[in-house]
């Protein structure tokens, strides 16, 4: 599932999961940026995974991580054979999940809520909202005017683009903390990127203790979503979003450019995997030497194909809307078989299985014996 249609999906799993949602106190407030995550329990007090809508999963060291609905983050220690919950101050919707080592973690989500762990998702505490986020746009976008001829990273970005940003800016922050983030990537514990609706792009270098918004550096006039961040081993970025949206930096980040894309409709993930692999609606999947120029690779569906995960072989397994997993063999990709038809939105390989997480919660997919090792998508998140 594309993190566009989360919202209504929550609504549709909340009524249909049967799980008991139970609160603290602070419920009372309404504000779910104040609300701890929902206490998930069944009659045993034990966590069902698969009652729980996810949209997210990574590994830290060996432990399952992951993230969905009402700020729910879930461990697992027995490579998803049972669950437990963390301990998380807010209950937005979190849709994605990045760590950088088996204890530092981000996630991101709705309102513009950015969550760090430092003990390996046992525990989380919040770095930033849309309210910061909305007054780091203002600032940046102030300094940026009142600095623009002075400033290299501006050249070739005129005073009315600025403005006309700035007054968007001004208008979002009147709307309050409404911004959904949808992927986060960290090269390490330092520097990290965050992706989101409306073209909202933000970066940091000190691990999240402060963000700089960077919209306005970015080749996206028309602010379109962007859904996926990527990193390659030469140190380029990939940004993919809405509307066939395919942005590149240079190594060091300080520059971006637009990539002639291949489709004009949403991309939702990319993958590196001997070679660079593009995907999103309708089945459209794409390969790349470099990321300039893309040959199209013919799949057997026209499910939208959410993310993909590389499997010990070094193969790519797609995976998206209707329960569609299709594991590459060469080069056709063939189906894996799968007892649901819900979607998947995410996953990791752990030893001989595959981890998947959707609007059914987690699905476990045994894979072929000679899976050995954990391997997950290069920015340790199944939905980047």
């Amino acid at each position: 599932m594309n993190k566009s249609s989360t919202s209504i999906l929550l609504t549709i799993c909340c009524l249909l999961s049967g799980i008991v949602f139970s609160f603290p106190a602070l419920a009372a407030s309404g504000d779910r940026l104040e609300r701890p995550s929902l206490v998930l329990h069944t009659r045993t007090d034990q966590i069902v995974a698969s009652n729980v809508l996810l949209l997210d999963i990574a590994l830290a060291g060996s432990r399952l991580v992951a993230v969905g609905e009402q700020g729910a983050v879930l461990l697992s220690d027995d490579a998803g054979y049972s669950w437990r919950q963390a301990k998380v101050p807010s209950s937005v919707l979190l849709t994605a999940v990045n760590f950088v080592d088996d204890q530092n973690g981000w996630a991101v989500g709705h309102d513009g809520v950015v969550l760090r762990t430092e003990d390996g998702g046992e525990s989380w505490h919040l770095q930033i909202d849309g309210e910061g986020i909305n007054q780091n746009r203002i600032e940046t976008l102030e300094q940026a005017l009142a600095g623009l001829d002075q400033s290299s990273e501006l050249e070739g970005t005129d005073r009315e683009t600025l403005e006309y940003a700035l007054e968007d800016a001004q208008f979002a922050a009147e709307d309050g903390a409404s911004t959904p983030l949808l992927d986060v990537w960290f090269a390490n514990r330092d520097l990290g990127y965050i992706a989101g609706a409306y073209g909202m792009l933000l970066q940091t270098r000190d691990g999240g203790q402060s963000w700089q918004s960077m919209d306005h550096l970015i080749p996206n006039p028309d602010r379109f979503h962007l859904n996926a961040i990527q990193a390659t081993t030469d140190g380029s970025l990939f940004l993919a979003g809405e509307a066939g949206l395919l942005i590149k930096s240079d190594e060091q980040h300080t520059a971006w450019q637009v990539i002639e894309s291949p489709y004009e409709g949403s991309f939702f993930a990319m993958q590196e995997s001997k070679g660079l692999y593009l995907m999103g609606l309708r089945g459209h999947l794409f390969r790349s030497d470099s990321g300039t120029g893309w040959t199209p690779i013919k799949v057997s569906t026209t499910s939208s194909i959410n993310a993909a995960v590389t499997d010990s072989h070094g193969q790519l397994i797609l995976l998206g809307q209707g329960g569609l997993l299709l594991q590459q063999q060469d080069t056709a990709f063939v189906p894996l078989a799968a007892s649901t038809r819900t979607s998947f939105s995410s996953g990791v390989v752990l030893g001989q299985q595959l981890i998947l997480v959707g609007e059914a919660g987690v699905t476990r997919v045994p894979l072929d014996a000679n899976v050995t090792q954990a391997t997950v998508p290069s920015d340790q998140g199944g939905r980047s």
